[in-house]
């Protein structure tokens, strides 16, 4: 078992596929930094690898909306708040991640794209050590795919953890995502 891990995502909104990710990597670490990528519209930039993630209508939900949405879904899993931290990751500046997570700790990835290979790659050039919990497997759900639930007044809360729903209902997420024109 690693001692640290780091772990990151844009979790626009955290859904089941992103807490088998979370838990898998939690499972390998005595403690796992979550990076929240494209944290601000700052420091989010477009990517040739993958265009659409930095598009404002895929990135309805803040920072701090992303955070309470993972803090709850692991008090629900019965995680200690003494065995996380929740990050900014702007993955989009790599130069700027030392000042946000132990780069000495494994970082845990799972490659389904080109953009996610991109990050490897990138991972290893900055010569941070990576374990791709898995490759080349299909993706069961997406972000996009809970936006494009939401939006189109479909059944969207099987998708995401339970304590997720209720939050996004209760802060009123999914009609802002239900307004967005041209949601990807």
């Amino acid at each position: 078992m690693d001692k640290v891990g780091v772990i990151h995502g844009r979790f626009q909104p955290l859904h089941n596929a992103h807490m088998e990710y979370l838990l898998a990597a939690r499972s390998r670490c005595d403690f796992l930094y979550i990076g929240i990528s494209n944290p601000d519209p700052r420091s989010t930039r477009e990517d040739e690898a993958d265009r659409i993630r930095s598009r404002p209508e895929a990135n309805p939900f803040s920072y701090y909306e992303r955070l309470l949405m993972i803090c709850r879904a692991f008090k629900a899993e019965g995680i200690s708040t003494e065995t996380f931290c929740i990050v900014p990751f702007p993955i989009n500046f790599p130069q700027l991640l030392k000042f946000y997570v132990p780069l000495d700790g494994t970082f845990y990835m799972t490659i389904y794209d080109e953009w996610g290979e991109k990050k490897r790659q990138l991972f290893e050039k900055l010569r941070l050590k990576v374990e791709v919990m898995w490759k080349d497997r299909p993706k069961v759900i997406s972000g996009a795919d809970v936006r494009k639930k939401i939006h189109q007044y479909g059944p969207w809360e099987e998708l995401v953890p339970p304590v997720v729903a209720s939050l996004m209902k209760d802060l009123q997420l999914d009609r802002r995502v239900q307004e967005i024109r041209g949601v990807v």
